[in-house]
């Protein structure tokens, strides 16, 4: 059960977002994936540590609980962030609700979509389980709908994944398969590249990966 710590930062000026500690788990079933996501509190607040050594205080801002079939399929999705909750599925298309901080309201939405997508790397590794892609294929279109923070607003997007590699990596554990992906945003054209091992982000616009206790799983 891979078990580690992701930090978040800004895609444009890498001003530092807060971390998401997370642990993951592949089963006959699929794969779950849950998280604390957590931003630094206090003067200086960047995630540096303070001048003795000792880390700087953190507050739990959201959380990300994702479970996906063995095809990759969001079979349930539970976000919070801001107060604001998202319940969601795969179903005729995805299907979510949405709750404000209130409790008060909630909204239901649906959409022709693949699956859903988000900050959280999670995402990121649920979607390349979902494509399935082989190295050197034609890129492959995406719709995902997209649940924005801090108020978890659904946005409908699409991309374009392709895997360009496989390579294996020497580890003290054994091989370490690395995949590398172009991910391309079809509304601006914007690419990015994505590495993946497993079911961990290694690497990817926004996401570092900073801790990891324990090799990634190997999906079957």
């Amino acid at each position: 059960m891979p078990r580690g710590r992701y930090s978040r930062h800004d895609t444009h000026d890498h001003t530092p977002l807060g971390e998401e500690h997370f642990h993951c788990a592949t089963g006959t079933s699929g794969w779950r994936y849950v998280s604390q996501i957590t931003a630094p509190t206090g003067p200086g607040s960047g995630g540096a540590p303070r001048d003795n050594g000792a880390p700087r205080e953190s507050t739990v801002t959201g959380s990300v609980d994702l479970t996906t079939d063995e095809l990759g399929r969001p079979v349930r999705l539970e976000l919070h962030a801001g107060g604001w909750q998202v319940r969601g599925a795969a179903l005729e298309g995805v299907t979510w609700v949405r709750t404000d901080p209130t409790g008060e309201h909630a909204t239901e939405g649906q959409v022709r979509a693949h699956a859903f997508t988000g900050a959280s790397p999670a995402f990121l590794v649920a979607t390349a389980r979902l494509l399935r892609l082989t190295p050197g294929a034609p890129a492959t279109r995406v719709r995902l709908v997209a649940f924005t923070e801090p108020v978890l607003a659904p946005r409908t997007l699409d991309q374009s994944w392709a895997l360009l590699k496989s390579e294996a990596h020497a580890t003290d554990s054994g091989p370490l398969t690395v995949d590398e992906y172009q991910v391309t945003e079809l509304d601006t054209g914007e690419r990015h590249a994505v590495h993946i091992a497993g079911d961990v982000v290694l690497a990817a616009p926004g996401i570092e990966l900073e801790e990891l206790e324990s090799p990634p799983s190997v999906f079957t």
